[in-house]
């Protein structure tokens, strides 16, 4: 991001596609070390490869964000690798979709162990570290759909609400060491996620709205693209956002009117 000031380590989790990766590109682009944090090694180390002539150095490390042991080793690979860990993007989910009342156990944990509890144990492990540093950006990727009941949904949104939840209250926790965390709440985004759901079908119902699902359109008539996204996650780690924490930022279009 032109003007911004960067100084320290990035890391991205979900950096192997999509939103997550993204944010990685756009990242790399300001010079900054970028570690990227996935489980999927194929698609991580395509990535790596990419971005491996970036000025600021490119590392990619495999983890499940859902094992707290596998989380803090690879964190303290990151640090030992590429240096102080000044900038988090919890960026890693998944989605299970269904009505509420048809989710299988399996369905609700795995959506919560990795969109919850990988928010929760990447933040937790990086945020020791900032702490006695007394700097530090934290930005998770939640959704709209934490703040506006979508039908098929309750699984994602649930736990997408309760990770932009903790985000908030940890940005409450460390305020006094200097340490900022803010949300980025996308709408319907072109990414695989998207497609997996009906492919062209899901981005014309995004877009045109579900009456009989209680589902407003998207007044700007378009889906996003992940790049809209990347944009909003880099304000809110940047210096631009110096004053801002605890914040919630929508990039839908509108498909929330404003929630």
């Amino acid at each position: 991001m032109p003007g911004a000031d960067w100084s320290g380590v990035a890391v991205v989790t979900g950096a192997a596609g999509g939103i997550g990766a993204e944010v990685a590109r756009a990242l790399a682009a300001t010079g900054v070390p970028v570690a990227l944090l996935d489980r999927d090694i194929t698609a991580l180390w395509g990535l790596a490869a990419e971005l491996e002539g970036c000025d600021g150095g490119v590392l990619a490390v495999a983890v499940d964000v859902t094992d707290s042991a596998d989380v803090d080793a690879a964190i303290a690979k990151v640090e030992a690798q590429l240096g102080p860990i000044a900038y988090l993007v919890n960026g890693a989910g998944v989605l299970r979709s269904g009505p509420a009342s048809e989710l299988t156990d399996e369905e609700w944990d795995v959506t919560f162990a990795v969109n919850a509890s990988g928010v929760f144990h990447v933040s937790r492990s990086v945020a020791r570290l900032m702490t006695p540093r007394g700097r530090g950006s934290i930005v998770t990727i939640a959704s709209n759909a934490a703040l506006t009941p979508r039908t098929s949904m309750a699984a994602y949104a649930a736990s997408k609400a309760a990770s932009a939840m903790f985000t908030k209250c940890l940005g409450l926790e460390l305020a006094r060491h200097g340490i900022r965390c803010n949300v980025v709440a996308p709408g319907s985004t072109r990414t695989p996620m998207l497609t997996a759901l009906q492919g062209e079908a899901a981005e014309r119902a995004s877009v045109e709205g579900v009456p009989e699902a209680y589902r407003v359109g998207i007044p700007l008539g378009r889906i996003a693209e992940p790049a809209h996204v990347a944009d909003a996650v880099l304000f809110l780690l940047s210096e631009r956002s110096s004053h801002i924490t605890m914040h919630d930022l929508t990039v839908d279009g509108g498909a929330a009117l404003g929630t």
